[in-house]
């Protein structure tokens, strides 16, 4: 399909919802299947105490729900603003294959979201600890669940 502008007015609207109430920050969005609106949602975060509870998470969770999978193929995504790095993985992982945004990641920094926290580790190479201390111990241990999941090649992979 292609970009319909009806789909980016109703993620804004519900971004626009979350303006004077203390639901989540002003972020948006549509997941549409073959030209339907499957699911819309905003950002959660405040109302839910969860700092995963953006727009586009609180979204794809609802049009899983309601198709009854974890698999989006077919599905596009609406959002009034370029998905934060958590969200792009869960756009991915969920299958979805065209994601449509407004704002920019700058508009997003501009208004004080600290998106470039993210940014700023990854291309640190992830070694950052004023942002995180990320560190690998025991994977003699770990390991062991990978290996057994393995075995069963009948397991589905998402």
């Amino acid at each position: 399909m292609a970009y319909e502008k009806k789909f980016m007015e109703l993620a804004a609207n519900e971004a626009q919802k979350n303006i004077d109430t203390d639901v989540g920050g002003p972020f948006g969005t549509v997941i549409v299947k073959d030209g339907m609106v499957i699911a819309q949602g905003r950002n959660h975060v405040l109302s839910s105490d969860d700092p995963t509870a953006h727009g586009e998470i609180y979204t794809i969770r609802k049009a899983c729900q309601k198709l009854g999978t974890h698999d989006l193929s077919g599905c596009e995504l609406y959002t009034n603003a370029y998905p934060c790095p958590m969200c792009l993985g869960a756009i991915i992982w969920s299958n979805i294959k065209t994601c449509y945004y407004g704002n920019t990641a700058e508009d997003a920094k501009n208004i004080g979201f600290r998106d470039d926290d993210i940014y700023k580790f990854m291309e640190a190479g992830f070694s950052d600890k004023t942002v995180l201390n990320l560190e690998q111990h025991d994977r003699d241990t770990t390991i062991r669940a990978f290996n057994s999941f393995q075995k069963d090649s009948e397991r589905t992979i998402y």
